[in-house]
């Protein structure tokens, strides 16, 4: 905390334990506690040990004055992310800013199962990118891959170039609307998306963190129609994919089954789910064969 008397300025420095005290109002102790290590961690370079140590009482001055501001935003429930300016993805550090959606582990599992399948000279097409995560790592992990990423929301876009650019991964960044995608021939040896699934009646179950924070649009979708951009995609896939290609979703776990049916009405085989760390059903894979 700043206080200012007589033109001098004090400073009020915050043990670990007062810091993550703040936040308990928003948060379980040890998701509080785990905030606060991570922004100790990535903005001041603080170790865990560090932290047990109480350098926290140690930083300078200005580094003092830009934790409490950060604090302040904390308190306000705005996610770490985006306070941070920046997410740990996969073992990489990606932008993150309002307007895009903040990536998940069970999102790092999805490409991981993507990635088994390393042939070289793969064609990748990412739809609906955000920040670019799972494009930007595909073509790190799949140097040989030529990989696309669509997304709508120019915010996206430009996040998702800066991500590319950072690490020097060739992906291609387009302004392409997944609802009405152009059909361009059998190009693609596999599409991924993580789209939007969750159904406007599911925001009452949702964290007010996400749901003041986090794009709606990348979010939620019409409880009339939940399989609205499944739909779409799966459509384009069908004629976009070439024989064996492979369709990846990340998935709600409501939807598991009209979502395999959706994909073997359209023409897929070989539909599998598989469950994420937490033991829910979140990926889904499908094969078009010719």
């Amino acid at each position: 905390m700043v206080f200012r008397s007589l033109n001098r300025t004090f400073v009020v420095m915050n043990s670990y334990p007062q810091l993550y005290q703040r936040l308990v109002h928003l948060y379980e102790i040890r998701e509080a506690q785990a905030i606060v290590r991570l922004l100790l961690d990535m903005r001041f370079g603080l170790s865990l040990a560090d932290i047990y140590a109480g350098k926290v009482t140690e930083l300078s001055a200005n580094d003092t004055i830009e934790l409490e501001k950060m604090m302040c935003r904390l308190e306000t429930g705005e996610p770490v992310q985006y306070v941070l300016g920046q997410a740990a993805f996969h073992g990489y550090i990606y932008k993150v800013c309002p307007g895009v959606l903040i990536p998940r582990p069970e999102t790092a599992e999805l490409v991981d199962w993507i990635a088994q399948d390393n042939r070289p000279d793969l064609s990748v097409l990412d739809i609906g990118t955000g920040s670019g995560c799972i494009a930007v790592t595909l073509a790190l992990l799949l140097q040989q891959a030529k990989v696309t990423a669509w997304d709508i929301s120019p915010t996206a876009l430009q996040v998702a170039t800066e991500n590319a650019q950072q690490y020097h991964a060739d992906v291609n960044v387009v302004e392409q609307d997944a609802l009405h995608a152009p059909i361009t021939g059998r190009q693609w040896d596999i599409i991924v998306s993580n789209p939007p699934y969750i159904a406007e009646k599911e925001r009452g179950n949702m964290a007010p963190n996400v749901l003041d924070y986090e794009p709606s649009l990348a979010l939620f979708v019409s409880n009339e129609d939940p399989l609205l951009f499944y739909r779409a995609i799966a459509k384009y896939a069908m004629k976009s994919l070439k024989n064996e290609g492979e369709l990846y979703f990340e998935i709600n776990p409501v939807y598991v089954n009209e979502l395999q049916a959706l994909l073997t009405n359209t023409g897929f085989t070989d539909v599998e789910v598989r469950d994420d760390q937490y033991g829910k059903q979140r990926m889904m894979k499908a094969s078009c064969k010719r």
